[in-house]
């Protein structure tokens, strides 16, 4: 029996793609201002500092400051909207599907930050361990979406429940170990404003602009605490009411609103921030490092391999099984994809070494890493053919 889309995951798979190309489209556009005679005026553009300072209310903040500490929290709020949806009545919501995608996810994060690791353990470079474990699920997605009806729907399903674990999984590495200038007490009232936000939701408050003052204030006193801002965008969203997730539901709604807003204005200004790279005459000479072939060789090698090996391991012993009409080629091309790292994996680069020569090199092997991905992925799983996944289910 084929596997059916949901119109919610649709309308997903078509946000996802539309952002993808977005972002493909801002980050050219960032590289090549980047590399003109226009070069110097945009980079400075973002280092402009904007905001006020109110007591011991610090917020005046460079652009790209509150690009990635601010908006990048709406972003946030939108993948935790959308990692919730699957938990509760997505493919996440049933462990049998959730599985496969569950083994996968944790193998493609293990595996690409041991490579860099290997490479860079010791070095004042291992900080970025980070950087390869994440997939970019809106380029990934996009991608995907290339090959339009030749991938048969469960490789869609599943590419997007791995990814959206990953993005689950990155989190959890921003949050613990890239945390600067730690505060405890601003976490424990941010903690606080978290649970009387889920106590909202357990006596039954419905009012959307509460939730969003109260996550206003999680979000500045997430900032003071050292703890990256954009993970308060993550607990509001699982403390904003799901409720059976018809329409009716804040979280339904919050959703929907989001998507165009994300994807048009969010992620393309994202882009435009951290990707403007100025090439220099002499960079094949300085991007050679141990930094950036481990993100390379974590993005291009590392994630595919975690990602099939775990799945091998998975369903051999039986803790989970392939999707239908999906055979062990599927899932490497979907593995490949999955080395697209673009978004998550510049976003944890400038979290682990800030606005310098090493995170420039980093992002370009994000980018180069991504790109060969990417290609590896849609040519494995342009030739694939229902011949191909017979003779796999017989071996």
């Amino acid at each position: 029996m084929k596997t059916k889309l949901t119109t919610l995951f649709l309308e997903f798979f078509e946000s996802e793609r539309a952002s993808g190309i977005i972002l493909l489209v801002g980050a050219i556009t960032a590289m090549l201002i980047a590399n003109s005679v226009y070069g110097n005026i945009f980079l400075d553009f973002w280092h402009i500092e904007i905001g006020f300072d109110l007591g011991s209310i610090h917020l005046k903040h460079s652009i790209l400051h509150w690009v990635n500490d601010g908006l990048m929290a709406i972003f946030f709020l939108l993948i935790g909207l959308e990692i919730e949806r699957e938990i509760y009545i997505g493919e996440l919501s049933d462990l049998k599907n959730a599985s496969l995608p569950l083994f996968a996810a944790a193998g493609g994060m293990v595996t690409p930050a041991l490579i860099f690791l290997a490479l860079n353990y010791g070095q004042s470079t291992q900080n970025g361990f980070g950087i390869p474990m994440a997939t970019d699920i809106a380029f990934a997605l996009g991608a995907l979406a290339l090959l339009g009806s030749r991938v048969p729907a469960s490789i869609k399903i599943f590419l997007t429940a791995f990814a959206i674990v990953d993005d689950l999984g990155a989190m959890a590495v921003i949050a613990f170990f890239y945390a600067d200038g730690f505060s405890l007490s601003y976490l424990l009232l941010a903690v606080g404003v978290y649970v009387f936000l889920l106590i909202l939701n357990k006596l039954g408050v419905n009012s959307i602009p509460a939730y969003l003052l109260l996550g206003v204030l999680m979000w500045y006193l997430m900032l003071q605490s050292g703890i990256h801002a954009s993970i308060a965008g993550v607990l509001l969203a699982f403390a904003l009411p799901f409720r059976d997730g018809s329409p009716s539901s804040p979280s339904y709604k919050i959703q929907h609103f989001l998507h165009k807003p994300v994807s048009l204005m969010i992620m393309p200004i994202f882009a435009l921030a951290n990707t403007g790279i100025a090439i220099s005459a002499n960079f094949l000479q300085t991007i050679f490092t141990l930094n950036t072939i481990g993100i390379f060789s974590g993005l291009f090698i590392g994630k595919p391999l975690g990602i099939v090996l775990a799945s091998f391991l998975a369903v051999k012993l039986r803790l989970a099984k392939l999707p239908e009409e999906t055979g062990w080629r599927d899932l490497l091309g979907a593995g490949f994809l999955g080395g697209i790292g673009f978004t998550m994996s510049i976003f944890i680069t400038i979290l682990a070494f800030g606005e310098t020569a090493i995170s420039q090199n980093s992002k370009l092997a994000i980018i180069l890493g991504s790109l060969a991905s990417g290609a590896i992925g849609l040519w494995i799983l342009s030739r694939r053919s229902p011949e191909l996944i017979i003779e796999e289910e017989l071996i």
